[in-house]
């Protein structure tokens, strides 16, 4: 039987690159991990040693490849040092079944979606804010945000092999997507007049954490159904989008503590 992913699970598959964080992944029991490849140019080490041994300790299908195929594996040939690592996510959805949920109006989902955010450790600790503050999903674009790799893994401690991250191509399409299926996109912006706590969806919401330079894009501002602002005293101007991220994560937890009833 093939080990090769179908077509229906191949977006719960995390391929994971560089020898640390190989090592670290195939040495915790409770990520899955379904193959390791190897680039038959390593040379021995203590390093590839340990990879090598723990995988062979559970059982992990072993795949060769020349270097340059491995590179197109890891999609991170200048960084990947001969291995990479296929994982299972079980939390990890399709974009198609994001669109399902948010046509279904009884379902009133809180997303996340992340806006040219280049920073490594924000993108880690905006995931693990997230996932704690019990977000249904991280809009997760391939293009113009931090790379899914071993930096943010490490920054969000792990916490990215547990996250409901659904990755998209580019940003604004997709919102426009989301929206045509009934969705709200609400997004982070520190001059708008609606407080993010003051801010009752009636349907499911996207909200938009912009980058670290510019904010939100004038692109995705544009499409934004409402924009939110954080309120801040003593002169404050702005918050590390990451912290941005766990006050709208645990904004519900807000409103249910001050029992202050949803739309």
């Amino acid at each position: 039987m093939s080990d090769h992913p179908s077509l229906e699970n191949r977006h719960q598959i995390l391929t994971i690159y560089g020898r640390n964080a190989v090592f670290e992944a195939l040495s915790d029991p409770t990520i899955a991990c379904l193959r390791l490849h190897w680039a038959t140019s390593n040379q021995e080490s203590s390093a590839t040693k340990r990879i090598l041994e723990t995988s062979k300790a559970r059982g992990i299908p072993l795949r060769e490849h020349t270097r340059k195929t491995l590179s197109r594996i890891s999609r991170n040939g200048k960084q990947d040092q001969g291995v990479a690592l296929d994982i299972t996510c079980d939390k990890f959805s399709s974009f198609e079944q994001l669109t399902c949920w948010i046509s279904d109006p009884k379902l009133r989902l809180r997303v996340l979606a992340l806006d040219s955010i280049t920073n490594p450790q924000n993108v880690g600790m905006i995931i693990r804010s997230a996932v704690a503050g019990g977000v249904d999903a991280i809009l997760y674009p391939r293009k113009g945000v931090a790379t899914l790799g071993p930096l943010v893994i490490k920054a969000s401690a792990g916490i990215v092999f547990k996250a409901p991250i659904i990755a998209c191509d580019t940003l604004p399409p997709a919102l426009q997507q989301l929206q045509a299926a009934g969705a709200s996109v609400a997004s982070l912006e520190g001059n708008s007049v609606t407080s993010l706590f003051d801010y009752r969806p009636a349907t499911s919401v996207v909200y938009v954490l912009g980058g670290e330079t510019s904010g939100v894009s004038s692109v995705v501002s544009s499409l934004a159904n409402v924009k939110l602002h954080i309120p801040m005293g003593s002169g404050v101007e702005s918050l590390n989008v990451a912290v941005a991220a766990s006050l709208v994560a645990y904004s519900d937890y807000v409103r249910r503590s001050a029992d202050i009833p949803d739309a």
